[in-house]
């Protein structure tokens, strides 16, 4: 029914999945909107407020862009009492002020579960912007959070998660990628995306094809929080992560010998997750060093390649 050519200032939006629609306004201007929200994964309603409000900014992040605008997006039973409601709310407004974005209204339905997110707006130079199909073989791959989100909040609803660990996790999710983001237009990277549901893998792939380039990703570099082999090896994984084993797994080659913990981990749905980049390796050691200046955390990863799909090595 839509199509692209039809639609020249749809930037981003037709052609490919990627993490937020992109419309030009200008030769210096376009908006990127998103949205996401999703039920509760902690306990703490302030505390899911601001993850899912983190979350859905990540998206406007991860195209290189500067969020300004939100609405919010609720789904909250009858029987909720007003002061659960009102937590989750202020969580994702404090986390949106914390952005710099104004929350101007929303809209509210009924519904048997809770839900909660953002409809989120925000403003990216055109010449300036991340999308997936940016990679370029010879990139190194950069990564700005560790893993092991989705294993940890799996063994909470399960009642099995230490309160520290849910603490560790949570400081990761509630954390904006906003400093990333800023990192990557600074160098002028042109290959990004946010990790999210579909795990490490799953986003890297969709990165790899649309690129044209393969990936190659060393075990032994990638970062976890302290608690994921423990809940890896318990077994904690939710549903959604054999669904991506079991979706992308025959793109993936595993040249290095890993466990059923170790490899399930990679396929780990992530909740408001880290920026996977792709950074020229002439511009990689300014970056990784001025990211140190900043204290704000990344690993390099691995590589792109030419080829397809996605080596464990």
């Amino acid at each position: 029914m839509f199509q692209s050519a039809d639609y020249p200032n749809l930037l981003v939006g037709l052609d490919g999945p990627d993490d937020a629609a992109v419309w030009r306004l200008d030769e210096s201007r376009a908006l990127v909107v998103t949205a996401d929200f999703f039920t509760p994964i902690v306990d703490t309603p302030y505390e899911y407020g601001a993850i899912a409000a983190a979350n859905s900014l990540s998206d406007v992040y991860a195209m290189g862009g500067k969020p300004f605008l939100a609405l919010n997006i609720a789904a909250l039973p009858d029987d909720l009492p007003v002061e659960v409601a009102s937590e989750i709310l202020r969580g994702g407004a404090e986390k949106a002020r914390e952005a710099g974005v104004v929350i101007a209204g929303g809209h509210t339905v009924k519904d048997k579960e809770p839900k909660y997110g953002l409809v989120a707006i925000g403003f990216v130079d055109p010449h300036q912007m991340l999308t997936k199909g940016g990679l370029r073989a010879g990139d190194a791959l950069v990564l700005t959070k560790p893993l092991g989100f989705g294993v940890t909040t799996t063994a909470l609803k399960r009642g099995q998660a230490d309160d520290a660990d849910i603490k560790e996790v949570v400081g990761w999710m509630s954390r904006l990628n906003r400093g990333a983001s800023e990192l990557a237009v600074e160098f002028g990277l042109r290959g990004g995306t946010d990790i999210t549901g579909y795990s490490l893998l799953g986003h890297g792939l969709e990165m790899a094809e649309a690129s044209g380039v393969s990936l190659r990703i060393e075990s032994e570099r990638i970062p976890f929080v302290s608690c994921a082999r423990k809940y890896a090896e318990m077994g904690a994984f939710a549903g959604g992560a054999f669904d991506n084993r079991e979706h992308f797994k025959s793109k993936i080659k595993f040249t290095r010998e890993l466990d059923e913990p170790a490899e399930m981990l990679l396929f780990d749905p992530q909740t408001s997750g880290g920026l996977l980049l792709g950074v020229p390796q002439a511009s990689l050691p300014g970056l990784v060093k001025k990211a140190g200046e900043n204290s704000h955390p990344l690993w390099v990863i691995g590589e792109a390649q030419t080829g397809t799909g996605i080596e464990i090595a």
